[in-house]
């Protein structure tokens, strides 16, 4: 429940205010990709500013979402093997526990007569 007031409290003003930034800036702008000739046409990009506000924050947020994946990596690599290991002395202690049964049910056994 905190968490959803949370997103709520967080993303609701940030949602109007992309869309209050994307209203204001409708006017066409141009992205030029040549830095020795800004009106090279062949490496430029017209569009509303609100598209490359837009463009600037989803690049934003995948870089952080990879450079985070990348550096928890090492968490996660920890948490496989560890998992892995557990699974092993779980099927060791099984096999254990089927012989001790095993033996158990020998001891119970009455010894043959003969």
């Amino acid at each position: 429940m905190l968490k959803k007031l949370i997103n709520i409290v967080v993303f609701v003003p940030l949602g109007v205010l992309l869309i209050v930034l994307s209203v204001a800036n409708r006017q066409t702008a141009t992205l030029a990709l040549n830095p020795f000739n800004p009106a090279d046409s062949v490496l430029s990009i017209s569009a509303p500013f609100f598209v490359f506000l837009f463009l600037a924050v989803i690049i934003g947020l995948v870089l952080g979402a990879a450079v985070t994946w990348f550096t928890q990596g090492k968490y996660r690599r920890r948490a496989r093997n560890e998992a892995n290991e557990a699974l092993k002395w779980h099927r060791e202690a099984e096999k254990q526990r089927g012989q001790a049964e095993k033996l158990a049910t020998q001891a119970s056994l009455p010894a043959p007569q003969g």
